[in-house]
Protein backbone atom coordinates (compact mmCIF):
# COMPACT_ATOMS: atom_id res chain seq x y z
CA UNK A 1 0.00 0.00 0.00
CA UNK A 2 1.08 3.66 -1.23
CA UNK A 3 0.35 5.98 1.69
CA UNK A 4 1.73 10.07 0.50
CA UNK A 5 0.33 11.78 3.66
CA UNK A 6 -0.64 11.52 7.10
CA UNK A 7 -2.44 13.39 9.57
CA UNK A 8 -3.47 12.76 13.45
CA UNK A 9 -6.20 15.53 13.13
CA UNK A 10 -7.30 17.73 15.70
CA UNK A 11 -11.01 17.97 15.27
CA UNK A 12 -13.78 16.30 13.11
CA UNK A 13 -14.06 19.45 11.27
CA UNK A 14 -10.67 19.05 10.36
CA UNK A 15 -11.26 15.09 9.49
CA UNK A 16 -13.93 15.74 7.53
CA UNK A 17 -12.40 18.73 5.30
CA UNK A 18 -9.55 16.48 4.64
CA UNK A 19 -12.08 13.41 3.82
CA UNK A 20 -14.14 15.23 1.12
CA UNK A 21 -10.90 17.03 -0.55
CA UNK A 22 -10.27 13.45 -2.25
CA UNK A 23 -11.68 9.81 -2.82
CA UNK A 24 -8.09 9.12 -1.86
CA UNK A 25 -8.69 10.16 1.19
CA UNK A 26 -9.25 8.12 4.10
CA UNK A 27 -10.07 7.67 7.40
CA UNK A 28 -7.75 5.12 9.71
CA UNK A 29 -9.83 2.44 11.71
CA UNK A 30 -7.74 -0.06 13.36
CA UNK A 31 -6.03 -1.00 9.83
CA UNK A 32 -6.20 -4.64 10.25
CA UNK A 33 -8.47 -4.82 6.75
CA UNK A 34 -7.13 -1.43 5.34
CA UNK A 35 -5.13 -3.70 2.61
CA UNK A 36 -7.96 -5.69 1.73
CA UNK A 37 -9.88 -2.49 0.00
CA UNK A 38 -7.60 -0.06 -0.34
CA UNK A 39 -4.38 -0.07 -2.57
CA UNK A 40 -3.57 4.01 -3.07
CA UNK A 41 -4.02 6.67 -0.16
CA UNK A 42 -3.35 10.18 -1.18
CA UNK A 43 -4.07 11.52 2.73
CA UNK A 44 -4.47 9.07 5.72
CA UNK A 45 -6.23 10.43 8.36
CA UNK A 46 -6.50 9.70 11.91
CA UNK A 47 -8.70 10.08 14.54
CA UNK A 48 -6.55 8.60 17.41
CA UNK A 49 -6.69 12.12 19.15
CA UNK A 50 -10.63 12.65 19.15
CA UNK A 51 -10.93 10.07 22.47
CA UNK A 52 -13.41 7.61 20.18
CA UNK A 53 -12.21 4.61 21.80
CA UNK A 54 -14.79 4.73 24.96
CA UNK A 55 -17.72 2.43 25.45
CA UNK A 56 -20.53 4.90 27.20
CA UNK A 57 -23.64 3.53 29.45
CA UNK A 58 -26.41 6.03 29.00
CA UNK A 59 -30.16 5.06 29.94
CA UNK A 60 -31.59 3.96 26.96
CA UNK A 61 -28.79 2.59 24.63
CA UNK A 62 -25.17 2.49 24.51
CA UNK A 63 -22.87 4.58 22.83
CA UNK A 64 -19.51 2.44 21.16
CA UNK A 65 -16.68 5.23 20.02
CA UNK A 66 -15.99 4.22 16.24
CA UNK A 67 -11.74 3.32 17.41
CA UNK A 68 -13.21 1.31 19.85
CA UNK A 69 -11.36 -2.39 19.49
CA UNK A 70 -13.46 -5.46 18.97
CA UNK A 71 -11.62 -7.11 21.56
CA UNK A 72 -12.82 -4.48 24.25
CA UNK A 73 -16.62 -4.45 23.02
CA UNK A 74 -16.64 -8.44 22.69
CA UNK A 75 -15.36 -8.62 26.52
CA UNK A 76 -17.80 -5.30 27.75
CA UNK A 77 -20.31 -6.92 30.48
CA UNK A 78 -22.59 -4.10 29.07
CA UNK A 79 -22.60 -5.01 26.01
CA UNK A 80 -22.42 -8.39 26.86
CA UNK A 81 -26.20 -8.04 28.74
CA UNK A 82 -27.65 -6.82 24.75
CA UNK A 83 -29.71 -9.29 23.23
CA UNK A 84 -28.03 -12.44 24.93
CA UNK A 85 -24.84 -10.90 23.95
CA UNK A 86 -25.11 -11.19 20.24
CA UNK A 87 -22.59 -9.11 19.13
CA UNK A 88 -20.19 -10.29 21.71
CA UNK A 89 -20.65 -13.83 20.38
CA UNK A 90 -20.25 -12.32 16.53
CA UNK A 91 -17.17 -10.70 17.22
CA UNK A 92 -15.21 -13.51 19.33
CA UNK A 93 -15.61 -15.43 16.14
CA UNK A 94 -13.56 -12.99 13.90
CA UNK A 95 -9.67 -14.25 13.75
CA UNK A 96 -7.31 -14.48 16.92
CA UNK A 97 -7.39 -12.14 19.95
CA UNK A 98 -4.62 -10.36 18.21
CA UNK A 99 -6.74 -8.96 15.64
CA UNK A 100 -9.68 -8.22 17.65
CA UNK A 101 -7.31 -6.02 19.74
CA UNK A 102 -6.04 -4.14 16.32
CA UNK A 103 -9.62 -4.16 14.35
CA UNK A 104 -11.99 -1.75 15.18
CA UNK A 105 -15.99 -1.24 15.20
CA UNK A 106 -15.55 1.67 12.81
CA UNK A 107 -13.56 0.71 10.59
CA UNK A 108 -15.52 -2.66 10.56
CA UNK A 109 -18.50 -1.23 10.15
CA UNK A 110 -17.33 1.41 7.46
CA UNK A 111 -15.70 -1.22 5.40
CA UNK A 112 -19.21 -2.68 4.30
CA UNK A 113 -17.24 -5.73 4.24
CA UNK A 114 -19.49 -8.77 2.48
CA UNK A 115 -17.64 -11.08 4.86
CA UNK A 116 -18.55 -9.33 7.86
CA UNK A 117 -19.92 -11.19 11.08
CA UNK A 118 -20.22 -8.03 12.75
CA UNK A 119 -23.06 -6.52 10.33
CA UNK A 120 -25.58 -9.24 10.55
CA UNK A 121 -25.46 -9.05 14.44
CA UNK A 122 -26.05 -5.36 14.13
CA UNK A 123 -28.39 -5.46 11.80
CA UNK A 124 -30.66 -7.67 13.91
CA UNK A 125 -29.82 -5.27 16.98
CA UNK A 126 -32.09 -1.35 17.09
CA UNK A 127 -28.33 0.23 15.81
CA UNK A 128 -27.49 3.83 14.64
CA UNK A 129 -24.57 5.29 13.35
CA UNK A 130 -24.06 8.68 14.39
CA UNK A 131 -22.01 10.58 12.04
CA UNK A 132 -20.02 14.45 11.99
CA UNK A 133 -21.85 16.06 8.44
CA UNK A 134 -25.09 13.39 8.15
CA UNK A 135 -25.76 13.33 11.83
CA UNK A 136 -28.14 10.06 12.78
CA UNK A 137 -28.50 7.61 10.33
CA UNK A 138 -29.91 3.58 10.96
CA UNK A 139 -27.67 0.70 9.76
CA UNK A 140 -29.99 -0.66 6.93
CA UNK A 141 -30.26 3.26 5.47
CA UNK A 142 -26.07 3.28 5.52
CA UNK A 143 -26.17 0.35 3.73
CA UNK A 144 -28.25 1.09 1.02
CA UNK A 145 -26.14 4.09 0.00
CA UNK A 146 -22.51 4.98 -0.43
CA UNK A 147 -22.83 8.59 0.34
CA UNK A 148 -22.25 8.10 4.03
CA UNK A 149 -18.33 6.48 3.19
CA UNK A 150 -17.24 10.32 2.61
CA UNK A 151 -18.31 11.26 6.38
CA UNK A 152 -16.90 10.90 9.81
CA UNK A 153 -18.65 8.27 11.50
CA UNK A 154 -17.97 9.15 15.32
CA UNK A 155 -20.15 6.41 17.57
CA UNK A 156 -22.40 3.35 17.16
CA UNK A 157 -25.40 3.59 19.38
CA UNK A 158 -27.25 0.38 20.40
CA UNK A 159 -30.66 0.14 21.88
CA UNK A 160 -30.81 -1.63 25.37
CA UNK A 161 -32.96 -4.30 24.37
CA UNK A 162 -32.48 -8.40 25.90
CA UNK A 163 -34.64 -10.55 23.30
CA UNK A 164 -33.34 -13.86 22.53
CA UNK A 165 -30.79 -14.35 20.16
CA UNK A 166 -28.77 -16.26 17.74
CA UNK A 167 -26.03 -16.29 15.79
CA UNK A 168 -24.00 -18.77 13.48
CA UNK A 169 -20.79 -18.70 11.84
CA UNK A 170 -19.83 -21.27 9.20
CA UNK A 171 -16.50 -21.37 7.32
CA UNK A 172 -13.51 -23.69 6.48
CA UNK A 173 -11.62 -22.94 9.51
CA UNK A 174 -12.13 -20.61 12.52
CA UNK A 175 -10.03 -18.50 10.99
CA UNK A 176 -11.37 -18.53 7.62
CA UNK A 177 -14.17 -15.72 6.51
CA UNK A 178 -17.89 -17.10 6.87
CA UNK A 179 -19.37 -18.97 3.96
CA UNK A 180 -22.09 -17.75 5.62
CA UNK A 181 -23.43 -15.99 8.78
CA UNK A 182 -26.63 -15.30 10.22
CA UNK A 183 -27.98 -13.50 12.69
CA UNK A 184 -31.66 -13.95 14.67
CA UNK A 185 -33.45 -11.85 17.56
CA UNK A 186 -36.92 -12.47 18.74
CA UNK A 187 -38.22 -9.99 21.06
CA UNK A 188 -42.37 -8.98 19.96
CA UNK A 189 -40.91 -10.04 16.60
CA UNK A 190 -38.50 -11.72 14.72
CA UNK A 191 -35.56 -10.04 13.34
CA UNK A 192 -33.27 -12.47 10.74
CA UNK A 193 -30.25 -10.96 8.77
CA UNK A 194 -27.58 -12.92 6.91
CA UNK A 195 -24.35 -11.92 5.22
CA UNK A 196 -21.48 -13.46 3.20
CA UNK A 197 -23.97 -15.56 0.51
CA UNK A 198 -21.17 -14.40 -0.79
CA UNK A 199 -22.84 -10.48 -1.40
CA UNK A 200 -23.17 -7.62 1.73
CA UNK A 201 -25.94 -8.15 4.70
CA UNK A 202 -29.30 -8.22 4.02
CA UNK A 203 -32.24 -8.31 6.08
CA UNK A 204 -34.58 -11.23 5.25
CA UNK A 205 -37.74 -8.96 4.95
CA UNK A 206 -40.17 -11.72 3.24
CA UNK A 207 -39.22 -14.21 5.95
CA UNK A 208 -39.67 -11.95 8.78
CA UNK A 209 -42.69 -11.06 7.70
CA UNK A 210 -44.15 -14.11 7.13
CA UNK A 211 -42.85 -15.07 10.57
CA UNK A 212 -44.39 -12.26 12.34
CA UNK A 213 -47.92 -12.70 11.35
CA UNK A 214 -47.89 -16.31 12.44
CA UNK A 215 -49.96 -16.51 15.43
CA UNK A 216 -48.02 -20.24 16.30
CA UNK A 217 -44.66 -21.47 15.13
CA UNK A 218 -44.48 -25.37 14.22
CA UNK A 219 -42.46 -27.20 12.34
CA UNK A 220 -44.51 -26.31 9.56
CA UNK A 221 -44.12 -23.30 9.46
CA UNK A 222 -40.35 -22.95 9.78
CA UNK A 223 -40.37 -25.17 6.40
CA UNK A 224 -42.13 -22.70 4.46
CA UNK A 225 -40.40 -20.02 6.47
CA UNK A 226 -37.26 -21.58 5.48
CA UNK A 227 -38.23 -21.85 1.68
CA UNK A 228 -39.13 -18.05 1.51
CA UNK A 229 -35.44 -17.31 3.19
CA UNK A 230 -33.85 -19.19 0.42
CA UNK A 231 -35.53 -17.65 -2.76
CA UNK A 232 -35.32 -13.98 -0.93
CA UNK A 233 -31.49 -14.67 0.17
CA UNK A 234 -28.85 -13.91 -2.41
CA UNK A 235 -27.18 -16.99 -2.58
CA UNK A 236 -24.49 -17.99 -4.84
CA UNK A 237 -21.19 -19.23 -5.47
CA UNK A 238 -17.40 -18.09 -4.81
CA UNK A 239 -14.19 -19.94 -3.81
CA UNK A 240 -15.32 -20.77 -0.44
CA UNK A 241 -18.66 -22.44 -1.19
CA UNK A 242 -21.29 -23.29 -3.94
CA UNK A 243 -24.85 -22.12 -4.18
CA UNK A 244 -26.26 -25.71 -3.62
CA UNK A 245 -23.96 -25.97 -0.16
CA UNK A 246 -24.87 -21.83 1.16
CA UNK A 247 -28.57 -23.42 0.32
CA UNK A 248 -28.32 -26.53 2.64
CA UNK A 249 -26.44 -23.97 5.38
CA UNK A 250 -29.73 -21.62 5.46
CA UNK A 251 -31.83 -24.43 6.11
CA UNK A 252 -30.10 -26.02 8.69
CA UNK A 253 -29.54 -23.37 10.72
CA UNK A 254 -32.59 -20.91 10.08
CA UNK A 255 -34.59 -23.99 11.47
CA UNK A 256 -32.15 -23.84 14.29
CA UNK A 257 -31.88 -20.23 14.97
CA UNK A 258 -35.92 -19.92 15.03
CA UNK A 259 -36.41 -23.10 17.07
CA UNK A 260 -33.67 -21.36 20.02
CA UNK A 261 -35.50 -17.67 19.76
CA UNK A 262 -38.95 -19.44 20.68
CA UNK A 263 -38.15 -22.18 22.79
Amino acid sequence: MNIKTYTAVDSFDEAYRLLKKSKKNKILGGGAWLKLSIKEVDHLISLEKLSLDQIQVNKDYLEIGALASLRDIEINKDILSLDGGILSQAISNIMGITIRNLATIGGSVMGRFSFSDILPALMVMDVELVFHHHKIVDLKTFLSSRDYLLDVLKYIRIKKQDRRSFFKKVSNTPLDFSIINMAITKGDRFNIAIGSQPGLVMLLEETMGFLNKQVKITDQIIEEACDIAIKESNLGNNIRASKAYRETLVRTYLKRGIKQVTS
